[in-house]
């Protein structure tokens, strides 16, 4: 609460006083011996009782010694005057012992700040205490400005404690120069202490002060101050006004400015500027141009301020038609702001962030004066529209012509290695920012950490982590999104408990670390981030919910995921797609139709991954029809031009549902040469549907793209085991042996209170191997008493039946299944999920466990979700 003072209105010390823009100069103090101490060698004494060996100048010795003291006083205040501190200096100091008046002291501290030597400030401060000139009044004030404008705060605020009267101007001095050092804390505690000592404050004082509240965030005491302003009548001054309304917009305060605003009787330029500024910096451009055009119809003029804000809210906007004709504006103006530079700069961002980078290249080689921001906007604005080669070619122009990268320049190329994938010049961009010592900034590593991590090259990413002195929350987001999107979940698993003992994850953590448990299908660990987000009200966050939808689509539990998905207010693009992906994987293709079809009625028109979504979902569940239908609508209606991923999904569809002469034909039709992808798809299709000539033609198609992929040989492979061909089989092992090729390991994992165990096909070295043994065992009798057959054709072994059978039982899949069935609760759901395709004898295996124990399992392999109850699978075949 603050201390209101019932005093007069407050008088302005400044102006009252005869102060002019030097400060206290041009106060006058003639009675010197009020503020200096007698001084015994000086002192002249009429006693009868005096000394004998005391000596009395005469009344003419008494008149020279006045005079070379005035005379002194004058020239060093002449010196003052032409500004000679050098000359003021030396005269002041051979004066040492003098009386000098107090305005002489007044004027050399007054140049002594204007030129800010601290060092002559501090040597007159000595012959002022040599002197044993009281320092209090005029002269205390004009040494706390002295050491203020001179950079030193804390002597000033030592001086200023020990004044006995302090006027107005000297409070707002310190409370303004806290604050320009950002000690805002310091500056609110001044003004508060000003108020307690009865002392008014000016306009001046509250326009400094409302910016520390908003810096610091504490609107309701500034809205206190606001009341404060309005006891002592100061909302009649525009300055006090105009910062009230900066002070609402930076604490998010819309509707509070905009009363200020509209209240306001004379707006000045700066209210106008106030409010198109505060609305841009909320995020409300469109009212920020509002106000503009308002501002035109009242006929105010506009300064560079005003045009500077307008030009972001464009560019916030992509508004880029106002954008040109203000750039119009401009040209015709006479105060020629298309001169200015700081103009050109924002101008030139607008057209680079409204995509027209062919104007922003104009606006950049006119301009007569290029900054380092000019260079950074246009680097920036070839990086965005993905011209990653140009950027770099800039940036190199840039170093030529002696203009120093700052930060953002560095960030802006990091940012364009990162985007084309460029991890050569991001390696040697990093040379550079070693030999420049950039590494220390923050801003610079969290950037090279995010190339690396976007070129795939983790390894590099952790070194600079590890070389950080100070890691902000940016830091550990962007090595745990890292590991993410590079497929390295458990690396972010452990690097996000790590970074709980050392800091506190936002929003974007979760974000990040969500998808990592979505990889591992991780899910008591996702339960776990997602009551973290609850509790800390992340999950309202679009980001953190969409990829909580993600994280339970993929650990299983699709129909929390739409619950989820449901409460999302505002869903986007990516919310839908998620959910469209998410059904396709659990093979709910109706479902995610109808999923597909609502978005186009919400208004949010599909891009080029939602399309693979739908296609992907139609492919796996053999809606022939609507796959056909989807393909047309996104190369007639929504003119996307199809890429390889479409193309793949395409012939995928065509080949589950048997037609594999036509998926054949449509490769050799297609507008783009098909990849091992295209091919890999029609290949799997001959598996499905035994078509062994095709395969073996398509066959060496891939082998030609891809000689090195050991997944075609082993698919070719199983082909060929599956038709009892082992001869080819053995040829194919000859092959991949001569090839140096080693087949990726099979395994499966299933999370059992928050640990995760891991199989690999035939271990028999865990601790209930035995059990899980006997248990596959048991069921593998049953399921032939009741009609079940192995498929031992999946064992890829020429053996007899009884050795493919024992090959079959040891499927990774199956131990972690039955280790499940041993260690979970009655009833609980069997999670597992495996990094390849579930072969054929493990998923029988399932579907007649799933009848035989009255229990659910989800099977995730590395196509699809396989649901088994009660003796179904929700993949009906298609997988």
């Amino acid at each position: 609460m603050f201390l209101l003072v019932a005093k007069a209105p407050p008088t302005f010390w400044l102006s009252s006083a005869g102060y002019d823009h030097r400060g206290l100069v041009n106060l006058k103090f003639r009675q010197s011996s009020a503020f200096v101490k007698p001084n015994s060698q000086s002192s002249f004494s009429n006693s009868a009782h005096a000394s004998t060996e005391s000596y009395t100048p005469t009344a003419l010795e008494a008149k020279n010694y006045i005079d070379v003291e005035l005379n002194n006083s004058r020239k060093i205040v002449k010196f003052c005057e032409v500004g000679d501190l050098k000359n003021a200096i030396e005269l002041l100091c051979s004066s040492q012992n003098s009386n000098l008046d107090l305005d002489t002291y007044c004027v050399i501290l007054q140049l002594c700040a204007e030129q800010k030597s601290i060092r002559d400030g501090r040597r007159v401060h000595s012959i002022i205490e040599s002197n044993e000139v009281v320092i209090d009044g005029i002269l205390g004030a004009k040494l706390v400005f002295m050491y203020v404008k001179c950079g030193d705060l804390r002597e000033g605020r030592m001086i200023f404690d020990k004044l006995s009267e302090k006027k107005v101007f000297l409070w707002n001095l310190m409370i303004s120069e806290y604050s320009g050092s950002g000690n805002y804390g310091e500056s609110i505690n001044l003004f508060k202490r000003m108020l307690e000592l009865g002392i008014n404050p000016n306009s001046y004082t509250f326009s400094s002060v409302l910016k520390c509240f908003a810096a610091v965030a504490r609107v309701e005491e500034g809205m206190q101050v606001h009341g404060l302003i309005c006891k002592l009548g100061f909302t009649s001054y525009n300055a006090v006004v105009n910062s009230l309304i900066s002070f609402y917009f930076v604490g998010r305060k819309v509707r509070s400015a905009r009363k200020l605003f509209d209240e306001m009787s004379d707006r000045d330029v700066i209210s106008w500027n106030s409010m198109i500024s505060g609305y841009v910096k909320n995020g409300l451009e469109d009212r920020g141009i509002e106000i503009f055009l308002r501002m035109l119809v009242f006929s105010v003029d506009v300064d560079l301020a005003t045009m500077v804000n307008v030009l972001v809210a464009c560019a916030n906007m992509g508004t880029l038609s106002l954008g040109k004709t203000l750039h119009s504006y401009s040209i015709k103006a006479a105060a020629a702001l298309d001169r200015d530079v700081m103009f050109n700069n924002t101008l030139l961002d607008m057209y680079s962030k409204c995509g027209d980078l062919n104007s922003a290249i104009r606006v950049f080689e006119r301009m007569d004066e290029k900054t380092v921001v000019s260079w950074t906007s246009i680097i920036a604005g070839y990086v965005r529209e993905g011209l990653s080669d140009g950027a770099i070619e800039l940036f190199n122009e840039m170093k030529s012509r002696g203009v120093l990268p700052d930060v953002y320049a560095v960030a802006s190329i990091l940012h364009a290695c990162a985007t084309n994938g460029n991890l050569n010049s991001g390696k040697s961009l990093h040379n550079y920012i070693r030999e420049n010592n950039l590494e220390t900034n923050s801003f610079v590593s969290n950037a090279l950490m995010d190339m690396y991590a976007k070129c795939g090259s983790m390894r590099d990413a952790a070194d600079v982590f590890s070389h950080m002195k100070r890691k902000d929350v940016i830091s550990w987001n962007t090595m745990i999104g890292g590991y993410s999107k590079n497929r390295l979940p458990n690396e972010a698993l452990s690097l996000f408990a790590e970074m709980q003992r050392e800091s506190k994850p936002d929003g974007t953590t979760v974000a990040c670390i969500l998808p990592a448990c979505a990889s591992l299908a991780a899910l008591d660990k996702g339960r776990e981030i997602h009551g973290y987000a609850l509790r800390n009200g992340y999950s309202k966050d679009k980001f953190v919910a969409n990829a909580l939808v993600d994280m339970y689509v993929k650990c299983g539990l699709l129909v929390l995921a739409r619950s989820l998905f449901d409460m999302i207010l505002n869903k986007d693009l990516v919310s839908w797609t998620v959910m469209i992906a998410g059904y396709g994987m659990h093979g709910y293709g109706s479902e995610a139709v109808s999923a597909f079809n609502q978005m186009r009625i919400a208004g949010i028109e599909p891009d080029e991954v939602s399309f693979i979504s739908i296609l992907y979902a139609c492919s796996h569940s053999g809606l022939l029809d609507e796959g056909w239908n989807f393909f047309n609508i996104m190369k007639k209606e929504c003119q996307i031009e199809p890429n390889l991923e479409h193309y793949a999904c395409m012939v995928d569809l065509l080949a589950r549902t048997g037609n594999l002469a036509r998926a054949h034909k449509f490769i050799k039709t297609m507008p783009i040469k098909p990849d091992a992808t295209i091919w890999g798809a029609l290949l799997c299709g001959c598996r499905i549907h035994h078509d062994v000539k095709l395969a073996e033609k398509v066959a060496e198609r891939i082998f030609e793209l891809e000689p090195e992929n050991t997944g075609y040989y082993v698919l070719l492979a199983n082909i060929y085991a599956e038709a009892e061909k082992w001869e080819e089989v053995q040829k194919l092992r000859t092959r991949i042996g001569q090839r140096g090729l080693k087949k990726n390991p099979g395994c499966s994992w299933i999370e059992i209170k928050g640990k995760v165990n891991i199989f690999v096909a035939g271990d028999c070295s865990k601790p209930q191997a035995k059990k899980i043994e006997l248990l596959l065992t048991r069921l593998r009798s049953k399921m032939k008493e009741e009609g079940y057959s192995p498929k031992t054709r999946y064992a890829l072994l020429n053996a007899d039946e009884r050795e493919k059978e024992v090959a079959l039982c040891g499927h990774s899949e199956k131990l972690a299944m039955a280790f499940g069935m041993l260690n979970l609760p009655p009833g609980k759901t069997i999670r597992v999920t495996k990094n390849l395709r579930v072969c054929g004898d493990c998923h029988e295996m399932a579907r007649f466990m799933s009848k035989d124990t009255k229990r659910e399992i989800v099977l995730r392999d590395s196509s699809r979700f396989h649901h088994f109850k009660d003796g179904y699978c929700s993949c009906r075949g298609y997988w």
